[in-house]
């Protein structure tokens, strides 16, 4: 509990958003913190911040943006997705990541090699459809993996193919991903 308020006295103090003692706020009545919030948002952001933000909206925006200088941004991977999903792609369609129906892992386990083909609603192997590569990673080892990092899609990821993926309408055949 006192390193969390150490940590938020460090940010009130970041932000320089440090309230008089006795300070309330009463209902209905304009925050008189926010001519004060509005000129740092100006500072910070460089424009003048929408007319109908909160003022308590804007101090966690510019707490975010403290935590962001200090730490790093979003991906910009994720940055990408969060915009493909507020431009109106559902979450499913556009955590799908780099793989596209169609789409062929093969993954060598104990000696025997198990082919996955991505589909629209899921992967198929051996003739059977799966919800997830973690399920099939499952039932291929016996226990729980993650089925990405399985298969090779993560960052560490090694012993990939991926067979027949359609990039821009046309087809490479057997594009071999590998750790380098």
């Amino acid at each position: 509990m006192g390193s969390r308020h150490a940590t938020g006295s460090r940010l009130s103090q970041a932000l320089n958003f440090q309230r008089k003692p006795g300070h309330r706020l009463m209902p209905g009545k304009p925050n008189p913190e926010r001519n004060r919030v509005q000129q740092r948002w100006e500072e910070v952001f460089g424009s003048p911040p929408p007319p109908y933000l909160s003022v308590g909206f804007m101090e966690n925006a510019l707490a975010y943006d403290v935590q962001c200088r200090a730490h790093g941004r979003l991906p910009t991977a994720l940055k990408r997705a969060l915009r493909a999903i507020a431009d109106g792609r559902s979450v499913a369609e556009t955590s799908k990541g780099r793989l596209r129906p169609g789409a062929h892992l093969v993954r060598e386990w104990n000696g025997r090699t198990y082919q996955v083909e991505v589909l629209a609603e899921g992967y198929r192997m051996d003739g059977r459809t799966w919800a997830s590569l973690s399920a099939i990673a499952k039932h291929i080892t016996g226990t729980t993996w993650s089925g990405p990092r399985f298969f090779g899609l993560g960052a560490k990821g090694n012993n990939l193919r991926i067979l027949d993926q359609k990039v821009e309408g046309k087809a490479k055949k057997g594009r071999q991903v590998s750790k380098k």
